[in-house]
């Protein structure tokens, strides 16, 4: 019985220490130039330095938008069960399944009649959470630029996207559930995998110039500096990419993105309108250390294994729910069309449970790439300044545990002091 509360247990426990993790008081540290001209570098005072550039009220504003999102994980994981379980119980996804049966004979097109019903009644039901959660919160914490019309267009390319992109999915998913009654967990985790790797493939190209425009960086004093970087690190690289984000929010990124020939390194606006180019040499030092290290592949691969267990999961689940609730639900096996909210809600519950390994993963990456980039753009305390930016809406500096489950990046304490540790090594050589 314990193993189905596992999950929970971990996050409200993890989520129980968080806030209490830096409740000790310390001394005010001294300013960076103040540690940096009092003789070798002393990397945890240098980065204690740092941490305090950031006034009190500022970091007590990041900590609790960070912290908040710990909840929506959870509210997120709740609302979207309840939705699963209504359309279940009262009937509502069986019906959906008898209206396509009764207006479209082939199979295909029945699960794409299907499929449009359902996303579009979970997506009015949930749509409370995801406006509050998506506009109204951050516009509450001063990190969103757009107003509530355009954020909207947005959410509705977002479900034009699904209903195409997700029918396509549904239709080749549940041809191979139906006809592998007892492989299917493996035919349809390799369906997932390689839907995955199409998605990383057109999401580049296709997908992401539909919410922000794409340009190529037209500034040589910022360009060729980024291009050299690039070439130094073995990158064949003629383009940077900047995409126009200041249009939805005042965040600074950047990223690596695509796969097999559709890679681009892209930084945003707003890194190129706040930093100084020391702080872009950080950043896409770290970017590069992303498509050196073959992140992109590697992740593919991980999640891949991440999916296929699931599957599995998911089979074993779906098999004893449905023999005991299946006539009550009407879902005749996993092949059922009206079998879906049920599947999706084990997905859910799965990837909620595996929260600390996927970021654990993910975040492990991101610190390969923080190592790489420090080496390759030699740029410290660049990184410590972008690294207080991004504190303006991740938290600084979390409590151990706290950062294990909910980040998917090092904190800011941790990525200042990789800095400061790396620029002490690199004064102390001879």
């Amino acid at each position: 019985m314990l193993r189905r509360y596992l999950g929970p247990v971990v996050f409200l426990a993890a989520l129980a220490i968080a806030p209490a993790a830096h409740a000790l008081v310390t001394a005010p540290a001294p300013p960076p130039e103040a540690v940096a001209s009092a003789g070798p570098i002393d990397p945890q005072r240098a980065t204690d330095a740092y941490l305090a550039k950031v006034p009190p009220a500022q970091k007590a504003r990041s900590d609790a938008y960070f912290e908040g999102g710990y909840w929506l994980l959870l509210w997120n994981f709740l609302f979207s069960a309840a939705v699963a379980l209504l359309l279940l119980s009262s009937g509502i996804s069986r019906r959906f399944r008898d209206f396509a049966q009764q207006r479209v004979r082939w199979s295909p097109l029945r699960t794409g009649l299907y499929w449009v019903l359902y996303l579009v009644t979970t997506t009015v039901l949930t749509f409370p959470l995801t406006v509050y959660e998506g506009f109204f919160r951050e516009r509450k914490y001063g990190l969103m630029n757009q107003t509530l019309g355009p954020w909207l267009r947005e959410r509705g390319i977002e479900l034009a996207l699904g209903i195409v992109f997700g029918g396509i999915l549904m239709m080749v998913l549940y041809g191979v559930l139906r006809r592998a009654p007892r492989t299917w967990w493996l035919w349809g985790a390799l369906t997932g995998i390689l839907f995955l790797m199409i998605g990383e493939i057109l999401g580049p190209v296709y997908i992401a110039p539909l919410f922000n425009k794409y340009t190529r960086l037209s500034d040589p004093a910022i360009r060729e500096p980024i291009l050299r970087l690039a070439r130094s690190e073995g990158i064949d690289a003629r383009d940077v990419w900047v995409m126009d984000a200041s249009r939805q929010s005042k965040r600074v990124s950047a990223n690596v993105s695509g796969f097999l020939g559709t890679e681009r390194i892209t930084l945003n606006d707003n890194l190129l309108a706040r930093c100084s180019s020391e702080e872009i040499q950080a950043v896409m030092g770290h970017e590069m250390g992303h498509y050196v290290l073959h992140h992109v592949y590697k992740g593919t691969l991980f999640f891949g294994v991440v999916i296929v267990v699931g599957f599995a999961f998911v089979r074993l689940v779906f098999d004893r729910l449905t023999a005991t609730r299946g006539v009550r639900w009407g879902v005749e096996g996993v092949g059922d069309l009206a079998g879906l909210p049920l599947f999706f809600l084990l997905v859910s519950a799965y990837f909620f449970v595996l929260t600390p390994v996927l970021n654990t993963y993910i975040r492990t990456e991101e610190a390969e790439a923080d190592l790489f980039g420090i080496n390759a753009a030699r740029q410290p305390d660049g990184e410590a300044e972008v690294d207080l930016k991004l504190g303006e809406y991740r938290k600084l500096d979390p409590g151990k545990l706290e950062e294990i489950v909910f980040f998917d990046h090092p904190g800011g304490r941790s990525r200042i002091l990789m800095a400061m540790r790396w620029k002490a090594q690199q004064a102390a050589r001879p």
